[in-house]
């Protein structure tokens, strides 16, 4: 089963209706809902991540979205951004970083799967926190990303995330060996620590 067929049998409804303009959206839940059954159909596994990433006086939340078929031999990576507010509007931090994590979710899943959302509006918690227009935080550089790696394999619960997790740098960097031999290190060193725990 490809990717492909995954987004051409995918079936995501807009479950959401926006209390200011009264129209319909999809949120990352109902796109998670859909695709889920389709995953588990064919024997693929989803990952969500989130990071928050500061940007001179602006933060932002990037979501990474990681699907994979049962062997590793096929697997892909998504990202998208969105910067949480100034303004609170009612909202704690934690509302506000939650809100932004669905948001950026949302556009990662999109991207994933070929969804097309640019005739929505925002989400309803998204729009009570800000009304401006989203813009794009800067693409981070190569090191950057190995540190994002580095990261997500030194904080693996078992072995079969720290694969995971090696598995979807190895593919970033498929351009850069260096880079390869560097996650590659990294990763022998933390899987001979999850042998000798076996």
């Amino acid at each position: 089963m490809s990717l492909q067929k995954i987004q051409e049998k995918l079936n995501a409804p807009k479950g959401q209706t926006n209390t200011f303009g009264g129209y319909k959206y999809r949120s990352a839940e109902d796109i998670l809902n859909a695709v889920k059954p389709l995953l588990a159909e064919y024997n693929w596994s989803i990952v969500l991540t989130d990071e928050v990433v500061a940007v001179l006086d602006r933060v932002y939340v990037r979501a990474t979205v990681i699907i994979m078929d049962e062997k590793m031999s096929s697997l892909y990576l998504t990202s998208a951004f969105a910067r949480e507010s100034l303004v609170k509007k009612g909202m704690d931090d934690s509302q506000i970083t939650g809100s932004t994590s669905s948001y950026a979710r949302k556009y990662a899943l999109n991207g994933m799967f070929a969804i097309d959302d640019t005739k929505d509006a925002d989400t309803d918690s998204y729009t009570k926190l800000t009304k401006e227009p989203e813009k794009k935080a800067p693409r981070q550089p190569d090191e950057k990303m190995m540190q994002d790696f580095n990261q997500m394999m030194d904080t693996a619960e078992n072995l079969q995330k720290l694969e995971m997790h090696f598995a979807a740098g190895w593919k970033y960097f498929n351009k850069s060996k260096p880079n390869q031999e560097i996650l590659k290190a990294k990763y022998d060193k933390l899987k001979a620590t999850f042998t000798a725990a076996e």
